[in-house]
């Protein structure tokens, strides 16, 4: 009788523990797109990220002539080695445009031109009627080199990563990121964004599809992708690194019990 009482609280106990460390996970939290056969399959509209504050641009200028488009071009160099005397091994690369505070770069000839708030495709025409003044049909490319976005919480590749096509989904970025792990909420990811000094942020729910037509769904650049821990997460938290207090409790209990019905 004691041993099968003892078998009994033992049991349960250990049940108890399992109980801790385990639970049933619910599928419509973990799967992505469940809803995607309803959705409704219309054409997305186009998009084009705006150019921000302190956005850095590739613009190149080029022309049937190259010496026209020569004066629109300016040039750095970049040394190769840290000796500065050494310039047979100097590098020239193409000037980058820093976008100031309130939207505007200054390019050679045309001088302060404000492109923030612009898209690309903007910036492009805006230049194209000015230098157009000056070259024949001139061929001009524009490029933010320093689009990048960041990943933090629950992703199995933390961090922030540079975008060379200026155009992303937030999919893609988890993606990048080596997708979410198990524990984060796949129903509640944050969203951080910026646009014009005002910070903005929303909540995206990646388990139904109509977040496809979400705003958010193209992300920007500097964007910051938050994904929140789940309750398995948290719970681990606070049990793991009080696993020796919960063994040691349990211990004392059957302890207890072997003496009391001794």
């Amino acid at each position: 009788m004691k041993f099968q009482f003892l078998f009994q609280v033992k049991t349960i106990i250990f049940l108890s523990i399992l109980f801790l460390f385990f639970s049933c996970a619910s599928k419509k939290n973990i799967l992505y797109y469940q809803d995607i056969d309803s959705l409704n399959t219309g054409t997305l509209s186009s998009y084009e990220v705006k150019i921000q504050p302190d956005d850095l641009l590739m613009i190149v200028v080029s022309a049937d002539d190259p010496e026209v488009a020569m004066p629109f071009n300016l040039k750095t160099y970049s040394v190769a080695s840290n000796n500065r005397q050494d310039v047979a091994r100097n590098q020239e690369t193409v000037q980058l445009y820093l976008v100031d505070h309130i939207g505007d770069i200054e390019f050679p000839i045309l001088g302060k031109i404000h492109v923030g708030g612009l898209s690309r495709t903007e910036v492009l025409q805006l230049l194209q009627s000015k230098i157009g003044q000056y070259i024949k049909n001139p061929i001009i490319n524009v490029r933010i080199t320093n689009f990048k976005i960041s990943l933090q919480g629950e992703v199995n590749l933390p961090g922030t990563y540079s975008v060379t096509s200026e155009r992303i989904t937030l999919i893609e970025a988890i993606s990048m990121a080596k997708d979410l792990t198990i524990y984060g909420k796949r129903n509640n990811i944050l969203i951080i964004r910026e646009n014009n000094g005002v910070k903005s942020y929303n909540r995206v729910d990646i388990t139904k599809s109509d977040f496809i037509n979400s705003p958010f769904y193209y992300l920007n650049q500097n964007d910051v992708v938050y994904v929140e821990p789940n309750r398995t997460r948290v719970n681990s938290s606070a049990v793991g690194p009080n696993t020796s207090v919960i063994i040691s409790t349990v211990s004392i209990l059957v302890s207890l019990a072997v003496l009391i019905f001794k």
